[in-house]
């Protein structure tokens, strides 16, 4: 028997290409293993991603919390994100104020402007651009730095001496996004209305009275807190997948451009679908005023 041949079922030897042949003597075709799809990877990396951030607030009771760590990345975050979201999101009420306002002054209802603005500025507006502007700036920052260690083997050293990277390095991030998400979803709704409020009284002629008086027709104190919740868990979802990329960098400075890349990408596309969920779930069980 030459070497390396395999025996198949009935004694005799397998073909060079592997195929066992039955025992009626026919051969036996081994079955391919499929490819997955693209839908499939996302679906099992998403899921990745969760347990690996999930595996990270579970250190939350562990002693030796690193407080500097997440005092710094607060910081970081808030510092490159504050400017940029005013000034996407003074044009955003400005864009939202000209299309509702635009129709409400051919119905002879311009003074409802105000209400328009609450609704789609702070139930939408403001968790959304919070989310782009946390993945974009900071969770790229993220994702480029733990990259930058993971190639540098900086991570690997840390293994060896016994620190949790995820202890050290994920859990404040993940934190960080979460809790300034929050705050900046209150200053981009501020800046919506206001860019809003002064183009309904420059182009429309609504004053500032009326238009603070209808906030509450339309809007109540749950659409506030969902938009809070929702701020929170897309700043959450773009820690998540800036630091699973970043810790799974390989190939170079080149592989650390391209995880920041699908970094991005992908918390735009989890982060869009949730907000479809979360929607979804409010409109259902809270009950929405009528005018």
């Amino acid at each position: 028997m030459a070497v390396g041949a395999q025996l198949g079922p009935s004694g005799g030897e397998a073909g060079a290409t592997g195929v066992l042949p039955r025992p009626d003597g026919a051969a036996r075709p081994t079955r391919a293993k499929r490819p997955e799809s693209k839908a499939g990877a996302l679906v099992r990396e998403t899921g990745t991603m969760v347990a690996t951030s999930m595996e990270a607030m579970r250190l939350l009771v562990r002693p030796n919390f690193p407080w500097a760590e997440l005092v710094d990345q607060c910081w970081f975050l808030a510092r490159v994100t504050t400017i940029p979201l005013i000034l996407i999101s003074i044009p955003f009420g400005i864009v939202i104020a000209l299309q509702v306002g635009s129709l409400l002054q051919q119905i002879g209802a311009q003074d409802q402007l105000g209400a328009a603005m609450v609704l789609a500025v702070v139930r939408e507006q403001a968790p959304v651009a919070t989310a782009l502007l946390i993945a974009g700036a900071g969770g790229s920052a993220m994702c480029a730095d733990l990259g930058s260690r993971r190639i540098r083997d900086e991570i690997s050293a840390m293994e060896v001496m016994g620190v949790n990277p995820l202890h050290r390095l994920v859990l404040p991030r993940l934190l960080a996004a979460s809790v300034v998400a929050v705050l900046l979803d209150g200053v981009v709704s501020v800046a919506g209305i206001g860019g809003g409020l002064f183009f309904g009284e420059q182009a429309i002629h609504v004053t500032s009275s009326s238009f603070f008086a209808t906030f509450a027709e339309l809007a109540q104190l749950a659409d506030f807190w969902m938009a809070l919740f929702k701020a929170a868990v897309f700043g959450f979802i773009a820690a998540m997948v800036a630091c699973y990329k970043g810790l799974n960098a390989k190939g170079g400075p080149k592989g650390v451009g391209d995880a920041v890349n699908q970094a991005v990408v992908v918390t735009f596309v989890i982060a869009f679908f949730v907000n479809f969920v979360l929607t979804l779930i409010y409109f259902q069980f809270v009950p929405q005023k009528s005018i």
